[in-house]
């Protein structure tokens, strides 16, 4: 009898982790209590959804990338542009958060997307300052297009089975310590 009920107990927890109701789901559920300020457009879906397998370019022509090569961490994907002055403002932030979280679990990704040369994106990250950061690029919009990316910046917020679990449009103070309380309950790390 008692392996017949942890039976059904080991069968109900994984349905329920397929289903978004186990542990993760509860991560997201903490995570959206923690929104404040411009956190608060940050848009947390019901159910994960399936992302692009797009390709896109890598800083160092040396070949190209799609999101399944950053399943198994989670991943705040940045699309942006040189010319865009709210992308300007938040990069610095976006840095910070990776070198406050970036690890084996966690990973900013930025994508230039459409018109950016490598050398405009290469100096712009030298005006501001950021190193930590990748510097890809988009320049079909192919991957952008394929996610529903109008307008710029837009962040994405990906789980490790490679879904898109929450997206903001437009800036954010990813510096601020509500974004800091988001993503550590999104890692589980409260």
């Amino acid at each position: 009898m008692k392996n017949l009920v942890a039976a059904l107990v080991y069968t109900a927890l994984g349905a329920g982790a397929i289903l978004g109701v186990g542990p993760a789901r509860a991560d997201i559920d903490a995570a959206m209590l923690l929104r404040d300020g411009d956190m608060k457009k940050l848009v947390f879906h019901e159910v994960p959804e399936a992302t692009s397998l797009a390709a896109f370019d890598l800083e160092d022509d040396s070949g190209q990338r799609t999101l399944e090569d950053y399943r198994g961490k989670h991943v705040l994907l940045n699309f942006w542009a040189t010319w865009c002055a709210p992308c300007r403002k938040e990069m610095p932030q976006l840095s910070a958060l990776q070198t406050e979280f970036g690890g084996k679990d966690f990973e900013v990704l930025t994508i230039a997307t459409g018109r950016n040369s490598p050398e405009g994106i290469k100096k712009f990250f030298e005006e501001i300052g950021v190193t930590n950061l990748p510097r890809h690029q988009d320049p079909k919009q192919s991957l952008a297009g394929q996610m529903g990316v109008f307008g710029l910046p837009i962040t994405v917020i990906i789980d490790p089975e490679g879904r898109e679990i929450a997206r903001l449009r437009g800036d954010a103070d990813w510096a601020s310590d509500s974004a800091k309380a988001v993503i550590s309950a999104i890692l589980g790390r409260e």
